[in-house]
This record gives C-alpha cells, structure tokens and sequence, in this order.
C-alpha cells in the first residue's frame, strides 16, 4: 500500500465512523420527535380533534427549507425526509382516532 492508500483508507474509517455516530443520533432525535408526536395524538384523540393540521405542516415545511438553506443542505431533500415523517406522524394519529 502506498502512503496515499494509507492516508485515504484511514480518511475513509473516520467518515464513516463520523457517519455511524450521526446515523445514531438521527435515530434517537427521531424516536424523542415521535414520543412527542404520539403524546400530541394522544391529545389530539382525547379532544376530538383533527389528526392533520395543514397550516402547521405548512408553516413546518416552511422553517424547514430555511433551516436546511442555512445548513447548507438541499431543501427538497429536507422536505421529503419531513414529508414522511410528517406522514408517518398523521398516520399513527388516524389509528388513535379509531
């Protein structure tokens, strides 16, 4: 191997050690979002209320492309990944509802 094999296979081990650390964190900040989420379909239920509410939604897709323009990150990437979270929030809503 040569120096510069070296040098980019031990540069590869630390992104990918980097990219396993920020995965768990996704993963944990996600399950905290939904612990949060399910308590507000709980209320939601318990109070009759809608298991959707656009205008939040909107107002979250909103901030959201100018959180992911301020990081430096694609905002239609930033919104499809809310797009299913957000999905997957009302969906878990309807069944409260039922």
């Amino acid at each position: 191997m040569t120096d510069a094999t070296t040098r980019a296979a031990s540069l590869l081990k630390e992104h990918r050690q980097s990219i396993d650390r920020l995965d768990a964190i996704l993963v944990y900040t996600l399950a905290e979002r939904f612990k949060h989420t399910q308590a507000v379909g709980r209320l939601k239920a318990e109070h009759g209320l809608p298991p959707s509410d656009p205008d939040r939604e909107a107002r979250q897709m909103a901030r959201l492309d100018q959180l992911a323009k301020e990081a430096d990150l694609d905002p239609d990437l930033a919104k499809k990944f809310l797009a299913f979270i957000i999905g997957e929030v009302i969906r878990h809503h309807e069944k409260l509802q039922k």
